[in-house]
């Protein structure tokens, strides 16, 4: 695991021959293990390419012999790679065989020849997490590829005949050349999604690479290939039983995968489902016991710290737990300065210390992310499934008496279902698939932005939409059950934009991998080729997995309603986050950008700490923003480069 950077100028144009050190530096909590760059500086006025790469080493495997960037035997080929290829000694024995020779035992040297061999196709060869630049000189190619399910991030900035690119926005912000211009739609869709969904950065400028594609850029044209995507549309037939042993098997392998390791490997263990059952496979797996690490908090509630003792003691893990109170809340600062764009989902901060405790003990975890995505987890899940139901009855039945009753459901009344409150789920009934999505887990809808926004900011939008970006991801699954239907939605928008950003920022902030074996992709097609009754079955979530461990894990966690590491943000802000919150949405700073109305903003802020609405979600996302460009304005001018134009005062 670890940081990559990189800049191909065609034309002839020197590269700045201290970039790559800043860069490292900039990615130094990714890879502090060990730094390389590698430097070619085309003659002036020739056709050739300069190209400069980056490396900063996180080391897992191969430990003497991984070192980046790494070159082909004949030099011809460069990469610099972020990740794991879990399949990679089966590939290098397939390439030894063919004649490929190898010089070290990591995966980077198998990506390498791989491309010898197969040329780009080589990435949908690889079985793991990757974010990669490699360099083919011989064709004066720059190939940037990003894994399945979006678990690595690459983002990247082309300008003319020059295309930088990096891990992190903040390493890519030390290329002066790279412009910091604020993007007006990227700030639309992080309004009501609270993350920035790919290919949007915050930047004009900037771009993320999407999960499963390449970005081929020869002579400064780049194009982009998506190399896999599953069909959610095509289902197998299986018993019960049959899906059950299959499941418990292919995770089986995953974890086995996942535990190939130069370095003592851990477990996040949440008290969850999905990382109860992580935990389950490595104790059945590992000869050693496995390290587990959890977080909770003080507000019982939000207090999953019981049901994780139960798993730790059930497979008798060596457990370390961290208890997180709202001092925590401090570091976002910190964190703001990882993502290099606003970022409004509150669990980071947890995240951020489980990862801290982890660290002073292992290099390397393994979570149960992509579990609840896959396999239908979500409060929402359930609602989907009643809602379709719903539009089954006589319009006038709908239009009579349950359209008009999230409208008048009182505000006390609103109870909460999980991370869906009634009011929302009401809310959303009437509504179409792709709106009702959005309406049960939005910050600010179209309208709530409208009142929100000034007249300029407004008028920068061109009437843009969060619902037109997420229309193509329905596009292959509106026929489908409505539980298959949003747990596709979820895999290609939730889980790449939001919980896997949130774990690899958060965790590599502290220089530690973490693994994910329910997002194997041989898992993911699995999971996706499954009816929706393997999923969701009467009122019971995640049906499957529950039956395929039933007997193995303890009851309570079972039955258990799912919190995954929800922070109590209401109450805090409330609370002994409320001066902090006043200080920031309400400041002159963030009055004098523009973007927002002061008298709406004050609103929030009132009703809010009154009790009378919950809008923590909207208030944060709020906060995280005005820390952004609070963070923004410090690093452009220590660094010297252009800021956004009246942005960041």
């Amino acid at each position: 695991m670890c940081g990559i950077a990189g800049v191909v100028e065609w034309g002839g144009r020197p590269i700045d021959p201290g970039l790559p050190a800043r860069f490292c530096q900039a990615l130094r909590h990714r890879g502090p293990d060990e730094e390389g760059a590698w430097v070619s500086q085309a003659a002036p006025g020739s056709r050739e390419a300069s190209v400069a790469l980056a490396h900063a080493r996180l080391s897992i495997i191969d430990l003497a012999g991984g070192r980046q960037p790494m070159a082909s035997p004949d030099g011809a080929l460069q990469i610099v790679f972020n990740g794991e290829i879990y399949n990679y000694r089966e590939l290098r024995g397939e390439l030894a065989a063919a004649g490929y020779p190898f010089r070290t035992h990591s995966d980077t040297e198998v990506i390498l020849q791989a491309y010898a061999a197969f040329g780009s196709a080589c990435v949908a060869r690889l079985r793991g997490m990757f974010a990669l630049a490699l360099w083919d000189g011989p064709r004066r190619r720059l190939v940037l590829a990003r894994d399945r399910a979006g678990k690595k991030p690459l983002v990247y900035a082309q300008r003319g005949d020059r295309i930088a690119f990096a891990s992190e926005l903040q390493a890519l912000l030390q290329d002066p050349e790279v412009p910091a211009e604020l993007d007006p739609s990227a700030l639309h869709h992080y309004l009501t999604l609270l993350c920035i969904p790919a290919p949007w950065t915050a930047f004009t400028g900037i771009r993320k690479l999407p999960p499963g594609h390449l970005a081929i850029v020869e002579g400064g044209a780049l194009r982009l290939e998506r190399y896999w995507q599953p069909d959610p549309a095509v289902k197998r037939q299986a018993t019960e039983r049959e899906a059950a042993r299959e499941l418990r098997e292919r995770l089986e392998e995953s974890v086995r995968l996942r535990l190939i390791s130069d370095v003592p490997v851990g477990a996040f263990l949440s008290g969850g489902l999905d990382s109860s059952i992580v935990v389950a496979t490595m104790a059945s797996v590992s000869p050693e016991p496995v390290q587990t690490f959890s977080i909770g908090f003080a507000e019982s509630s939000f207090n999953e710290l019981p049901f994780a003792r139960r798993v730790a003691a059930r497979y008798r893990t060596r457990h370390t737990e961290f208890l997180v109170t709202p001092d925590a809340a401090a570091v976002m600062p910190r964190l703001i300065r990882h993502y290099g764009e606003p970022f409004a989902d509150s669990s980071a901060v947890p995240t951020y210390y489980v990862a801290e405790c982890a660290r002073q003990f292992v290099k390397v975890v393994l979570s149960g992310d992509g579990g609840d995505e896959l396999f239908g987890g979500y409060n929402r899940h359930l609602a989907m499934r009643w809602a379709d139901r719903y539009h089954r009855l006589p319009r006038p039945v709908r239009a009579g008496l349950f359209d008009p009753m999230w409208r008048h459901w009182p505000e006390w009344l609103d109870v909460r279902l999980g991370t869906l409150s009634l009011r929302r789920f009401l809310r959303g009934l009437p509504l179409s698939r792709r709106e009702r999505m959005v309406a049960w887990m939005e910050g600010f809808d179209e309208a709530a932005k409208r009142r929100l926004c000034t007249e300029d900011r407004l008028a920068s939008l061109n009437g843009a939409n969060t619902l037109d970006y997420l229309d193509p991801l329905w596009g292959p699954v509106q026929s489908l059950d409505g539980v298959d239907a949003l747990t596709w939605v979820d895999f290609q928008w939730y889980l790449p934009n939001d919980l896997l950003v949130k774990v690899d920022i958060a965790a590599m902030a502290h220089g530690l991998e973490v693994r994910s074996p329910w997002l194997d992709h041989p898992l993911v097609e699995f999971a996706m080729r499954l009816p929706a009754r393997f999923k969701v079955r009467g009122r019971a979530l995640k049906y499957l997995p529950r039956r395929a461990w039933g007997r193995e894990l303890p009851p309570e966690v079972l039955r258990h309603r799912k919190q995954g590491f929800a922070v109590p943000l209401a109450a805090w802000l409330r609370g002994p986050l409320q001066d902090w919150m006043r200080d920031l949405v309400g400041s002159p700073q963030a009055r004098s950008r523009g973007l927002f109305e002061p008298r709406m903003v004050e609103r929030l802020v009132e009703e809010h700490a009154a009790g009378r609405k919950d809008w923590s979600q909207q208030l944060w996302a709020l906060m995280m923003l005005e820390l952004w460009f609070r963070w923004l304005r410090d690093a452009r001018q220590t660094s010297g480069a252009e800021m956004p134009a009246g942005e960041c005062a």
